[in-house]
């Protein structure tokens, strides 16, 4: 498997949608390569989109359960798990997911993608399913 794009929107330290392009000239000749940039720039959530969008986990939030969290006096329906993956949404914001373009050891470029949203599209709504797709990149099959 080969990495080609990570994308998303808010996720945990990075408002808004963001993109890392991996295939460009730049960085698909190279073979290694840094991630870095100061405390909380958003360099462990490219990763965590990454895992997201693949395998619906991340290696921060290792197992599921943990303390029920929350802000005091909201209702129960509206707390998730401490290691609930969709508790990776940014606070404040209504929706948001995780993208990458992979090509897989068929040679064939695929698309996997983890999204999260709350109820009505409001901040205060309740938290729904994540939704998780696997498709070809062209064909969209």
């Amino acid at each position: 498997m080969r990495i080609l794009a990570i994308r998303g929107s808010n996720l945990t330290s990075l408002a808004g949608e963001f993109e890392v392009d991996l295939d460009t000239e730049a960085l698909s000749r190279t073979g290694l390569f840094a991630i870095t940039g100061p405390v909380g720039a958003g360099k462990s959530t490219l990763l965590d989109a990454l895992c997201l969008a693949l395998y619906n986990r991340t290696p921060r939030m290792p197992q599921p359960g943990g303390a029920s969290i929350g802000r005091e006096g909201e209702d129960d329906k509206q707390r998730l798990r401490a290691n609930d993956v969709r508790s990776m949404l940014r606070r404040g914001t209504a929706s948001g997911y995780a993208e990458v373009d992979f090509l897989g050891n068929d040679s064939i470029a695929y698309r996997a993608r983890w999204a999260v949203r709350r109820a009505r599209g409001k901040v205060t709504g309740t938290m729904q399913q994540q939704h998780l797709t696997l498709r070809e990149r062209d064909s969209g099959r």
